[in-house]
């Protein structure tokens, strides 16, 4: 199984070395990463220098240069463009794969009938405890969820189906439509491990879920497709069995305001029409 990976970055300097290291020294056995395309969006970092050096080293590694930024969909696109081979990985810039990743998520797409596989990402520390504690809690949520119902977000693995997708905000859960339109399974694999890593402030936190939330009701209205995340009974019912909401009660209840807070903006947002395809990097999460 040949696999293309792509990063799409906009300023990463502080993380894109980390993440190609960590693609070129995966433990394969039964996939080949056959390239890894790096798409640089507008960039006016060190990102293209430091990618450069890596080509000169090593012949997988390439890189396609927007001089402007026009969001990470357009840039996806270049991706699926460029990309020579059927089964394709995305992951964000700002993170990074356990060693055996890639290989644990792209093996699903084995079976015919899958056409998509998320990975899990789990959150490193954070400086700032409350913010620890709401990250934390956020992806074992996701988690949970997705152990019934797929969440797609940080790292997928997909069959080259489609030749583009549309100007979107939530880039990933766009694919999944796309690709459970093509009627193939929608998958997750919890031992494909990506860390990530959370906001360290409330304002950087309410803005990217105001993204997330306004993105997945513009997905939803235009295709009907829904996230798995998006129903907040569904989120409760997970809460209410978490040993979190036992231990600390107080941060518990700061994360469920924050949360909707972050939707109430969203749904703002969504009426308003509110273009959030380019959006505000969040710099306290570039550094793993």
């Amino acid at each position: 199984m040949n696999v293309s990976i792509g990063i799409m970055c906009y300023n990463e300097e502080k993380n894109i070395e980390n993440i190609l290291n960590a693609l070129l020294n995966q433990k394969t056995e039964r996939i080949n990463i056959d390239e890894i395309i790096v798409v640089s969006s507008g960039c006016t970092d060190n990102t293209n220098k430091i990618v450069r050096k890596f080509i000169g080293k090593n012949y997988k590694i390439k890189l396609f240069i927007e001089k402007e930024r026009k969001g990470k969909a357009e840039a996806i696109n270049i991706f699926l463009e460029k990309a020579k081979n059927n089964i394709l990985v995305l992951e964000s810039a700002d993170t990074l794969p356990e060693k055996n990743t890639i290989e644990q998520l792209c093996l699903k797409l084995k079976s015919p009938t899958t056409g998509i596989v998320s990975g899990r990402p789990i959150p490193i520390q954070n400086k700032n405890k409350l913010m620890h504690f709401i990250i934390q809690l956020q992806w074992q949520l996701h988690h949970e969820i997705s152990k019934e119902k797929p969440k797609f977000g940080e790292l997928i693995a997909f069959k080259k189906v489609f030749k583009k997708i549309p100007r979107t905000s939530v880039d990933e859960e766009e694919i999944a439509s796309i690709i459970k339109s093509k009627d193939l399974k929608l998958s997750y694999e919890p031992k494909a491990i990506v860390y990530n890593k959370g906001p360290e402030n409330i304002k950087e936190f309410i803005r990217q879920r105001r993204r997330s939330y306004s993105g997945h009701l513009e997905l939803k209205k235009r295709t009907m497709y829904e996230a798995s995340t998006m129903k907040s009974i569904n989120i409760f019912k997970k809460l209410l069995k978490t040993k979190a909401q036992k231990k600390n009660i107080i941060f518990v209840t700061i994360a469920i305001l924050l949360e909707g807070l972050g939707r109430f903006l969203g749904l703002i947002d969504y009426f308003t029409k509110k273009d959030h395809s380019i959006w505000k990097i969040s710099q306290t999460t570039k550094k793993l």
